[in-house]
Protein backbone atom coordinates (compact mmCIF):
# COMPACT_ATOMS: atom_id res chain seq x y z
CA UNK A 1 0.00 0.00 0.00
CA UNK A 2 1.36 3.39 -1.02
CA UNK A 3 1.54 5.97 1.77
CA UNK A 4 0.99 9.61 0.83
CA UNK A 5 1.87 12.91 2.49
CA UNK A 6 -1.82 13.33 3.27
CA UNK A 7 -1.84 9.96 5.08
CA UNK A 8 1.09 11.07 7.22
CA UNK A 9 -0.46 14.45 8.04
CA UNK A 10 -3.64 12.66 9.09
CA UNK A 11 -1.69 10.23 11.31
CA UNK A 12 0.17 13.09 12.98
CA UNK A 13 -3.10 14.81 13.84
CA UNK A 14 -5.26 11.83 14.77
CA UNK A 15 -2.59 9.95 16.75
CA UNK A 16 -1.22 13.09 18.42
CA UNK A 17 2.32 12.50 17.18
CA UNK A 18 4.75 15.04 18.59
CA UNK A 19 8.11 13.99 17.12
CA UNK A 20 9.44 12.55 13.86
CA UNK A 21 12.50 10.35 13.54
CA UNK A 22 14.16 10.73 10.14
CA UNK A 23 16.17 7.50 9.94
CA UNK A 24 19.12 6.50 7.77
CA UNK A 25 22.01 4.03 7.99
CA UNK A 26 25.76 4.68 8.07
CA UNK A 27 28.38 2.60 6.28
CA UNK A 28 28.91 0.31 9.29
CA UNK A 29 25.20 -0.51 9.42
CA UNK A 30 24.21 1.59 12.42
CA UNK A 31 20.74 3.10 12.24
CA UNK A 32 20.94 6.87 12.74
CA UNK A 33 18.22 9.48 13.05
CA UNK A 34 17.49 13.17 13.10
CA UNK A 35 14.50 13.95 15.33
CA UNK A 36 12.30 16.95 14.59
CA UNK A 37 9.01 18.17 16.05
CA UNK A 38 5.95 17.04 14.07
CA UNK A 39 4.82 20.56 13.19
CA UNK A 40 3.26 21.61 9.90
CA UNK A 41 6.41 23.55 9.07
CA UNK A 42 8.68 20.54 9.57
CA UNK A 43 6.32 18.27 7.65
CA UNK A 44 6.40 20.72 4.74
CA UNK A 45 10.20 20.60 4.73
CA UNK A 46 10.15 16.79 4.92
CA UNK A 47 7.83 16.38 1.94
CA UNK A 48 9.79 18.95 -0.09
CA UNK A 49 13.08 17.09 0.54
CA UNK A 50 14.53 20.05 2.41
CA UNK A 51 15.61 18.28 5.61
CA UNK A 52 19.34 18.98 6.03
CA UNK A 53 21.87 17.36 8.39
CA UNK A 54 25.61 17.39 9.05
CA UNK A 55 27.08 14.43 7.17
CA UNK A 56 30.63 15.02 8.44
CA UNK A 57 29.74 13.51 11.82
CA UNK A 58 28.52 10.20 10.34
CA UNK A 59 30.88 7.23 9.90
CA UNK A 60 32.10 7.02 6.31
CA UNK A 61 30.06 9.92 4.94
CA UNK A 62 31.88 13.16 4.05
CA UNK A 63 34.62 15.54 5.22
CA UNK A 64 33.78 18.59 7.32
CA UNK A 65 34.12 20.91 4.31
CA UNK A 66 31.43 18.88 2.49
CA UNK A 67 29.11 18.42 5.43
CA UNK A 68 25.67 19.50 4.15
CA UNK A 69 23.50 16.51 3.25
CA UNK A 70 19.77 16.11 2.65
CA UNK A 71 17.31 13.45 3.75
CA UNK A 72 14.71 12.37 1.17
CA UNK A 73 11.96 10.35 2.91
CA UNK A 74 10.61 7.09 1.53
CA UNK A 75 7.00 7.65 2.60
CA UNK A 76 6.17 3.95 2.29
CA UNK A 77 8.43 3.28 5.30
CA UNK A 78 6.29 5.48 7.59
CA UNK A 79 5.72 3.88 11.02
CA UNK A 80 4.18 5.07 14.27
CA UNK A 81 6.13 3.66 17.20
CA UNK A 82 3.92 2.03 19.85
CA UNK A 83 5.90 3.59 22.65
CA UNK A 84 6.22 7.15 23.87
CA UNK A 85 6.62 9.17 27.04
CA UNK A 86 5.29 12.28 28.69
CA UNK A 87 6.63 14.30 25.78
CA UNK A 88 4.33 12.62 23.26
CA UNK A 89 4.16 9.89 20.62
CA UNK A 90 6.95 9.35 18.10
CA UNK A 91 6.77 8.28 14.45
CA UNK A 92 9.50 7.66 11.92
CA UNK A 93 10.37 7.34 8.26
CA UNK A 94 13.44 5.87 6.56
CA UNK A 95 15.27 8.29 4.29
CA UNK A 96 17.72 8.20 1.41
CA UNK A 97 20.70 10.55 1.60
CA UNK A 98 21.25 13.12 -1.15
CA UNK A 99 23.86 15.75 -1.92
CA UNK A 100 23.09 19.50 -2.10
CA UNK A 101 23.13 19.10 -5.89
CA UNK A 102 20.14 16.75 -5.69
CA UNK A 103 22.14 13.60 -6.51
CA UNK A 104 21.98 10.31 -4.57
CA UNK A 105 24.91 10.27 -2.14
CA UNK A 106 27.45 7.59 -3.11
CA UNK A 107 28.08 6.75 0.56
CA UNK A 108 24.44 5.98 1.40
CA UNK A 109 24.16 2.18 1.88
CA UNK A 110 20.46 2.20 0.99
CA UNK A 111 21.34 4.00 -2.22
CA UNK A 112 24.03 1.40 -2.98
CA UNK A 113 21.44 -1.37 -2.81
CA UNK A 114 19.00 0.61 -4.97
CA UNK A 115 21.71 1.08 -7.61
CA UNK A 116 22.36 -2.67 -7.75
CA UNK A 117 18.63 -3.40 -7.95
CA UNK A 118 18.43 -1.16 -11.02
CA UNK A 119 21.10 -3.27 -12.69
CA UNK A 120 19.03 -6.37 -11.86
CA UNK A 121 16.02 -4.77 -13.55
CA UNK A 122 18.06 -4.01 -16.65
CA UNK A 123 18.83 -7.72 -16.86
CA UNK A 124 15.12 -8.48 -16.98
CA UNK A 125 14.24 -9.29 -13.38
CA UNK A 126 11.53 -7.51 -11.45
CA UNK A 127 12.27 -8.38 -7.83
CA UNK A 128 15.06 -9.69 -5.60
CA UNK A 129 13.37 -11.16 -2.55
CA UNK A 130 14.95 -11.68 0.86
CA UNK A 131 13.78 -13.68 3.84
CA UNK A 132 16.24 -12.87 6.68
CA UNK A 133 16.68 -14.86 9.90
CA UNK A 134 18.49 -12.58 12.37
CA UNK A 135 19.42 -14.20 15.70
CA UNK A 136 20.20 -12.35 18.91
CA UNK A 137 21.13 -12.87 22.55
CA UNK A 138 19.37 -11.51 25.63
CA UNK A 139 21.58 -10.71 28.63
CA UNK A 140 20.71 -9.29 32.04
CA UNK A 141 21.51 -5.70 32.98
CA UNK A 142 23.41 -4.98 36.19
CA UNK A 143 22.38 -2.54 38.91
CA UNK A 144 23.76 0.33 36.79
CA UNK A 145 21.71 -0.75 33.74
CA UNK A 146 24.87 -1.91 31.99
CA UNK A 147 24.95 -5.15 29.94
CA UNK A 148 26.37 -8.30 31.50
CA UNK A 149 27.01 -11.72 29.99
CA UNK A 150 24.50 -13.33 32.36
CA UNK A 151 21.53 -14.87 30.55
CA UNK A 152 18.06 -15.10 32.08
CA UNK A 153 17.31 -18.61 30.83
CA UNK A 154 18.86 -22.03 30.34
CA UNK A 155 16.75 -22.88 27.31
CA UNK A 156 17.76 -24.66 24.14
CA UNK A 157 16.36 -25.03 20.65
CA UNK A 158 12.55 -24.62 20.65
CA UNK A 159 12.37 -24.98 24.45
CA UNK A 160 9.33 -23.80 26.43
CA UNK A 161 8.96 -21.94 29.73
CA UNK A 162 10.00 -22.32 32.51
CA UNK A 163 13.31 -23.25 30.81
CA UNK A 164 12.93 -20.35 28.37
CA UNK A 165 12.30 -17.38 30.66
CA UNK A 166 12.51 -14.86 27.82
CA UNK A 167 9.22 -15.97 26.28
CA UNK A 168 7.32 -12.90 27.48
CA UNK A 169 9.99 -10.60 26.06
CA UNK A 170 9.76 -12.32 22.69
CA UNK A 171 5.96 -12.16 22.75
CA UNK A 172 6.00 -8.40 23.34
CA UNK A 173 8.55 -7.98 20.55
CA UNK A 174 6.27 -9.97 18.24
CA UNK A 175 3.23 -7.88 19.26
CA UNK A 176 5.08 -4.63 18.57
CA UNK A 177 6.38 -5.89 15.22
CA UNK A 178 2.87 -6.96 14.26
CA UNK A 179 1.51 -3.52 15.20
CA UNK A 180 4.16 -2.01 12.93
CA UNK A 181 3.03 -4.11 9.98
CA UNK A 182 5.50 -7.01 10.12
CA UNK A 183 4.19 -10.47 9.18
CA UNK A 184 5.90 -12.53 11.89
CA UNK A 185 6.11 -16.20 10.93
CA UNK A 186 7.80 -17.77 13.96
CA UNK A 187 9.37 -16.95 17.32
CA UNK A 188 11.51 -19.40 19.24
CA UNK A 189 14.49 -20.02 21.46
CA UNK A 190 17.65 -20.83 19.52
CA UNK A 191 20.29 -23.49 20.21
CA UNK A 192 22.51 -21.54 22.63
CA UNK A 193 21.42 -20.40 26.09
CA UNK A 194 20.11 -16.85 25.94
CA UNK A 195 19.81 -16.97 22.14
CA UNK A 196 16.61 -16.23 20.23
CA UNK A 197 15.17 -15.92 16.74
CA UNK A 198 12.08 -14.19 15.36
CA UNK A 199 11.37 -14.80 11.68
CA UNK A 200 9.32 -12.41 9.59
CA UNK A 201 7.97 -12.82 6.07
CA UNK A 202 10.19 -12.22 3.08
CA UNK A 203 9.91 -9.02 1.08
CA UNK A 204 11.71 -7.33 -1.78
CA UNK A 205 15.31 -6.71 -0.81
CA UNK A 206 14.98 -2.99 -0.09
CA UNK A 207 11.91 -3.44 2.11
CA UNK A 208 13.49 -6.45 3.82
CA UNK A 209 16.64 -4.47 4.69
CA UNK A 210 14.48 -1.62 6.05
CA UNK A 211 12.67 -4.24 8.13
CA UNK A 212 15.95 -5.59 9.53
CA UNK A 213 16.93 -2.13 10.77
CA UNK A 214 13.53 -1.52 12.40
CA UNK A 215 13.55 -5.06 13.80
CA UNK A 216 16.85 -4.43 15.59
CA UNK A 217 15.52 -1.18 17.04
CA UNK A 218 12.37 -2.87 18.34
CA UNK A 219 14.23 -5.84 19.83
CA UNK A 220 16.68 -3.62 21.70
CA UNK A 221 13.93 -1.26 22.93
CA UNK A 222 11.61 -4.00 24.24
CA UNK A 223 14.48 -5.96 25.79
CA UNK A 224 15.51 -2.88 27.77
CA UNK A 225 11.93 -2.55 29.00
CA UNK A 226 12.25 -6.06 30.47
CA UNK A 227 15.58 -5.34 32.16
CA UNK A 228 17.57 -7.09 29.44
CA UNK A 229 20.15 -6.14 26.85
CA UNK A 230 19.67 -7.48 23.32
CA UNK A 231 22.80 -7.88 21.25
CA UNK A 232 23.25 -8.85 17.61
CA UNK A 233 26.97 -9.39 18.16
CA UNK A 234 28.10 -12.45 16.19
CA UNK A 235 29.80 -14.38 19.02
CA UNK A 236 29.31 -12.84 22.48
CA UNK A 237 30.12 -15.99 24.48
CA UNK A 238 32.96 -18.47 24.02
CA UNK A 239 32.07 -22.14 23.68
CA UNK A 240 28.49 -21.83 22.40
CA UNK A 241 26.87 -21.05 19.06
CA UNK A 242 27.10 -17.54 17.68
CA UNK A 243 24.34 -15.56 15.99
CA UNK A 244 23.77 -15.70 12.26
CA UNK A 245 21.43 -13.97 9.85
CA UNK A 246 20.72 -16.55 7.19
CA UNK A 247 19.59 -14.89 3.96
CA UNK A 248 16.96 -16.68 1.86
CA UNK A 249 17.08 -15.17 -1.64
CA UNK A 250 15.12 -15.51 -4.87
CA UNK A 251 14.77 -13.67 -8.17
CA UNK A 252 11.39 -13.00 -9.78
CA UNK A 253 10.66 -12.11 -13.40
CA UNK A 254 8.38 -9.43 -14.80
CA UNK A 255 5.52 -11.90 -15.17
CA UNK A 256 5.67 -12.88 -11.48
CA UNK A 257 7.47 -16.20 -11.92
CA UNK A 258 10.22 -17.42 -9.60
CA UNK A 259 13.32 -17.46 -11.80
CA UNK A 260 14.93 -20.09 -9.55
CA UNK A 261 12.16 -22.67 -10.06
CA UNK A 262 12.14 -25.33 -12.79
CA UNK A 263 10.38 -28.63 -12.07
CA UNK A 264 12.34 -30.27 -14.89
CA UNK A 265 15.70 -28.97 -13.68
CA UNK A 266 18.26 -30.70 -11.48
CA UNK A 267 16.91 -30.61 -7.90
CA UNK A 268 13.92 -28.66 -9.24
CA UNK A 269 16.17 -25.65 -9.84
CA UNK A 270 16.46 -23.58 -12.99
CA UNK A 271 19.68 -22.84 -14.84
CA UNK A 272 19.38 -19.31 -13.43
CA UNK A 273 19.39 -20.68 -9.89
CA UNK A 274 22.43 -22.87 -10.55
CA UNK A 275 24.30 -19.93 -12.09
CA UNK A 276 23.28 -17.62 -9.22
CA UNK A 277 24.68 -20.20 -6.76
CA UNK A 278 27.86 -20.43 -8.84
CA UNK A 279 28.27 -16.65 -8.66
CA UNK A 280 27.83 -16.65 -4.89
CA UNK A 281 30.42 -19.41 -4.50
CA UNK A 282 32.87 -17.66 -6.86
CA UNK A 283 32.82 -14.43 -4.87
CA UNK A 284 32.14 -15.82 -1.36
CA UNK A 285 35.68 -15.44 -0.05
CA UNK A 286 35.83 -11.86 -1.33
CA UNK A 287 32.45 -10.58 -0.08
CA UNK A 288 32.83 -12.06 3.42
CA UNK A 289 34.25 -8.77 4.77
CA UNK A 290 30.85 -7.21 4.01
CA UNK A 291 28.65 -10.07 5.23
CA UNK A 292 30.80 -10.64 8.33
CA UNK A 293 32.27 -7.22 9.04
CA UNK A 294 33.70 -7.33 12.57
CA UNK A 295 36.72 -8.89 14.25
CA UNK A 296 34.26 -10.88 16.34
CA UNK A 297 32.47 -12.25 13.25
CA UNK A 298 35.32 -14.69 12.67
CA UNK A 299 34.99 -16.18 16.16
CA UNK A 300 31.63 -17.50 14.90
CA UNK A 301 32.94 -18.83 11.57
CA UNK A 302 34.70 -21.86 13.05
CA UNK A 303 33.85 -25.57 12.84
CA UNK A 304 31.69 -27.14 15.53
CA UNK A 305 29.05 -24.49 16.17
CA UNK A 306 26.73 -24.88 13.14
CA UNK A 307 28.14 -21.83 11.36
CA UNK A 308 29.33 -22.42 7.78
CA UNK A 309 33.07 -22.42 7.23
CA UNK A 310 33.37 -24.11 3.85
CA UNK A 311 32.59 -22.73 0.38
CA UNK A 312 30.20 -25.32 -1.02
CA UNK A 313 26.48 -25.84 -1.58
CA UNK A 314 23.88 -28.54 -1.03
CA UNK A 315 20.21 -29.32 -0.77
CA UNK A 316 19.12 -30.16 2.76
CA UNK A 317 22.65 -30.48 4.14
CA UNK A 318 23.32 -27.60 6.53
CA UNK A 319 27.10 -27.86 6.74
CA UNK A 320 27.99 -25.94 3.53
CA UNK A 321 27.87 -22.18 2.97
CA UNK A 322 24.76 -22.41 0.78
CA UNK A 323 21.78 -24.72 0.93
CA UNK A 324 18.52 -24.93 -1.00
CA UNK A 325 15.53 -25.44 1.33
CA UNK A 326 13.07 -28.14 0.29
CA UNK A 327 10.21 -25.83 -0.77
CA UNK A 328 9.71 -25.47 -4.51
CA UNK A 329 7.49 -23.47 -6.87
CA UNK A 330 7.11 -19.83 -5.82
CA UNK A 331 8.98 -20.65 -2.57
CA UNK A 332 12.14 -21.88 -4.31
CA UNK A 333 15.05 -20.02 -2.78
CA UNK A 334 18.76 -20.09 -2.05
CA UNK A 335 19.88 -19.76 1.57
CA UNK A 336 23.29 -18.23 2.31
CA UNK A 337 24.18 -19.17 5.89
CA UNK A 338 27.37 -17.21 6.60
CA UNK A 339 25.92 -13.70 7.01
CA UNK A 340 25.76 -12.48 10.60
CA UNK A 341 23.53 -9.73 12.03
CA UNK A 342 26.38 -7.23 12.48
CA UNK A 343 26.37 -6.85 8.69
CA UNK A 344 25.01 -3.69 7.11
CA UNK A 345 21.98 -5.32 5.44
CA UNK A 346 21.92 -2.91 2.48
CA UNK A 347 25.59 -3.49 1.63
CA UNK A 348 25.36 -7.23 2.27
CA UNK A 349 22.43 -7.66 -0.10
CA UNK A 350 24.07 -5.41 -2.69
CA UNK A 351 27.17 -7.62 -2.89
CA UNK A 352 25.18 -10.87 -2.73
CA UNK A 353 23.00 -9.71 -5.60
CA UNK A 354 26.01 -8.58 -7.61
CA UNK A 355 27.80 -11.90 -7.05
CA UNK A 356 24.74 -13.93 -8.03
CA UNK A 357 24.04 -11.83 -11.11
CA UNK A 358 27.66 -12.25 -12.21
CA UNK A 359 26.98 -15.97 -12.25
CA UNK A 360 23.75 -15.49 -14.18
CA UNK A 361 25.20 -13.05 -16.74
CA UNK A 362 28.19 -15.28 -17.45
CA UNK A 363 26.23 -18.55 -17.23
CA UNK A 364 28.60 -19.93 -14.61
CA UNK A 365 28.14 -23.60 -13.71
CA UNK A 366 27.78 -24.53 -10.06
CA UNK A 367 30.04 -27.34 -8.80
CA UNK A 368 28.55 -30.58 -7.54
CA UNK A 369 26.27 -30.35 -4.53
CA UNK A 370 27.82 -31.74 -1.35
CA UNK A 371 25.23 -33.72 0.59
CA UNK A 372 27.59 -35.29 3.14
CA UNK A 373 28.70 -33.62 6.38
CA UNK A 374 31.66 -31.43 5.46
CA UNK A 375 32.59 -30.95 9.12
CA UNK A 376 33.73 -34.61 9.39
CA UNK A 377 35.66 -34.62 6.10
CA UNK A 378 39.43 -34.64 6.15
CA UNK A 379 41.35 -31.83 4.51
CA UNK A 380 42.23 -34.19 1.66
CA UNK A 381 38.56 -35.10 1.13
CA UNK A 382 37.54 -31.45 1.05
CA UNK A 383 40.31 -30.70 -1.43
CA UNK A 384 39.18 -33.58 -3.67
CA UNK A 385 35.68 -32.03 -3.77
CA UNK A 386 37.06 -28.55 -4.51
CA UNK A 387 35.85 -27.21 -1.15
CA UNK A 388 37.72 -24.16 0.15
CA UNK A 389 37.51 -22.22 3.42
CA UNK A 390 36.07 -18.79 4.16
CA UNK A 391 38.53 -16.18 5.51
CA UNK A 392 39.66 -16.88 9.06
CA UNK A 393 40.13 -13.24 10.11
CA UNK A 394 38.77 -9.81 9.29
CA UNK A 395 42.26 -8.85 8.10
CA UNK A 396 42.27 -11.57 5.43
CA UNK A 397 38.68 -10.82 4.45
CA UNK A 398 39.34 -7.12 3.87
CA UNK A 399 42.41 -7.89 1.75
CA UNK A 400 40.31 -10.22 -0.40
CA UNK A 401 37.50 -7.67 -0.70
CA UNK A 402 39.74 -5.17 -2.47
CA UNK A 403 40.76 -7.77 -5.09
CA UNK A 404 37.26 -8.53 -6.40
CA UNK A 405 36.08 -6.24 -9.20
CA UNK A 406 32.45 -7.40 -9.11
CA UNK A 407 32.11 -6.84 -5.37
CA UNK A 408 33.97 -3.53 -5.29
CA UNK A 409 31.91 -2.17 -8.20
CA UNK A 410 28.74 -3.18 -6.36
CA UNK A 411 29.86 -1.09 -3.38
CA UNK A 412 31.21 1.87 -5.31
CA UNK A 413 34.48 3.68 -4.68
CA UNK A 414 33.23 5.89 -1.83
CA UNK A 415 31.86 3.04 0.26
CA UNK A 416 34.81 0.77 -0.52
CA UNK A 417 37.46 3.30 0.54
CA UNK A 418 35.69 4.31 3.73
CA UNK A 419 34.72 0.77 4.71
CA UNK A 420 38.26 -0.56 4.19
CA UNK A 421 39.75 2.32 6.19
CA UNK A 422 37.33 1.76 9.08
CA UNK A 423 38.13 -1.96 9.13
CA UNK A 424 41.87 -1.35 8.87
CA UNK A 425 41.66 0.78 12.02
CA UNK A 426 39.49 -1.85 13.74
CA UNK A 427 41.93 -4.65 12.94
CA UNK A 428 44.96 -2.61 14.03
CA UNK A 429 43.30 -1.85 17.36
CA UNK A 430 42.44 -5.52 17.88
CA UNK A 431 45.89 -6.77 16.82
CA UNK A 432 47.60 -4.55 19.40
CA UNK A 433 45.31 -5.55 22.27
CA UNK A 434 46.70 -8.01 24.83
CA UNK A 435 43.85 -10.40 25.71
CA UNK A 436 43.23 -12.39 28.87
CA UNK A 437 43.82 -15.57 26.84
CA UNK A 438 47.39 -14.45 26.14
CA UNK A 439 47.99 -13.65 29.80
CA UNK A 440 46.62 -17.04 30.86
CA UNK A 441 48.71 -18.96 28.34
CA UNK A 442 51.99 -17.06 28.18
CA UNK A 443 52.67 -15.04 31.33
CA UNK A 444 53.97 -17.91 33.48
CA UNK A 445 55.20 -20.12 30.64
CA UNK A 446 57.65 -17.54 29.37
Amino acid sequence: MTITAADIRRDVKEKDIKFLRLMFTDILGTLKNVEVPATDEQLDKLFENKMMFDGSSIEGFVRINESDMYLYPDLDTWIVFPWGDEYGKVAGVICDVYTPEGEPFAGDPRGVLKRNLKKMERLGYKSFNLGPEPEFFLFKLNENDEPTLEVNDKGGYFDLAPTDLAGNTRREIVNVLTDLGFEVEASHHEVAIGQHEIDFKYANALKACDNIQIFKLVVKTIARKHGLHATFMAKPVHGINGSGMHCNMSLFTEDGKNAFADPAGDMGLSDVAHSFIAGLLKHAYNFTAITNPTVNSYKRLVPGYEAPVYVAWAGRNRSPLIRVPASRGLSTRVELRAVDPTANPYLALAVLLAAGLDGVENKLEAPEAIESNIYVMTEEERKAHGITDLPSTLHNAVKALREDKVVTEALGEHVLVNFVEAKRIEWASYAQYVSQWEIDNYLELY
